[in-house]
């Protein structure tokens, strides 16, 4: 093993990047010098005297200098395998931000939809964390003053359910549009997607106050090009096997029937299987 097979690993080397690679922030760099008039540093920095004799044949200078070489190559595969490990393990954050019914009046907080939607996206394995952002009472209005907080964490997903307060005390449909407007650009400024859940209007407020409540979420989903689950309490709403007494709030069933139907959309935003 002579000079020609020393010169053709020294460029190997070379082109493989190795030879005087640029520092990567945090780690430090290698530099693996296959000449035979400079000595050559181990990882803690002691010097092999490549010039003291002949005391380390030439072959022995080109196996211990092939070695050290292998060596950088497996430290900076590690490191390439570390950071896919870590991108692999990142929690997507989702808010759910809502009123009451998103809060889980009337349940434990285990039971509510935050919680429960977690679970079941768990259940599926993907690696998420819900934030129960409901607050019982909220109308659009207050969930519009609030919402910065909620967005200061930086979350991946949004989840808005709000209006419902608005119509049940007959909110002008103009108002509540404006306010859910505003709360949708604020999220997508954020950078977080947007999983918008409708409400419908009850006909006791009349037909044309129905209509324009009705139209506002498929209009602005389409207008903001976000998500959009036509109305959130689908397949819960006037069953009492399903509701509190009250007749408004999801019981745990209920819930489990919301995040059944809810889930499979929040699995398709996040990158998911389903």
């Amino acid at each position: 093993m002579g000079d020609e097979a020393a010169k053709g690993l020294d460029d190997m080397a070379k082109r493989s990047g190795f030879i005087n690679a640029p520092r990567r922030p945090g780690f430090p760099t290698f530099r693996v010098l296959l000449t035979a008039r400079q000595p050559l540093r181990s990882l803690n920095g002691a010097a092999f005297d490549w010039t003291s004799g002949a005391r380390m044949s030439r072959d022995q200078r080109f196996w211990r200098g092939a070695g050290l070489l292998l060596a950088a190559v497996g430290l900076s595969l590690a490191v390439a395998a570390g950071d896919g490990a870590r991108t692999a393990a990142r929690v997507f954050e989702i808010v759910a931000f809502g009123d009451s019914i998103t809060a889980g009046f009337g349940l434990p907080l285990d039971e509510a939809f935050p919680a429960q939607l977690e679970a079941r996206l768990k259940s599926e394995g993907l690696s998420v964390h819900v934030v129960n952002a409901g607050n019982s009472g909220d109308t659009t209005t207050d969930g519009l003053a609030r919402l910065d907080w909620s967005l200061a964490g930086k979350p991946d997903l949004v989840i808005l359910e709000l209006g419902a307060n608005d119509m049940l005390r007959g909110i002008d449909p103009k108002i509540i549009r404006a306010n859910l407007d505003a709360m949708i650009g604020r999220i997508a400024a954020s950078g977080a997607k947007v999983l918008l859940l409708g409400m419908r209007a009850s006909p006791s407020w009349g037909e044309r106050y129905q209509h324009e409540f009705d139209r506002i979420y498929p209009e602005l989903a389409r207008a903001h090009g976000v998500t959009l689950y036509p109305f959130f309490l689908e397949g819960v709403a006037m069953d009492p096997k399903l509701n509190q007494p009250d007749g408004l709030h999801p019981n745990e069933r209920g819930v489990a029937v919301l995040v059944d139907r809810v889930a499979p959309y929040v699995v398709r935003l996040i990158g998911g299987r389903s």
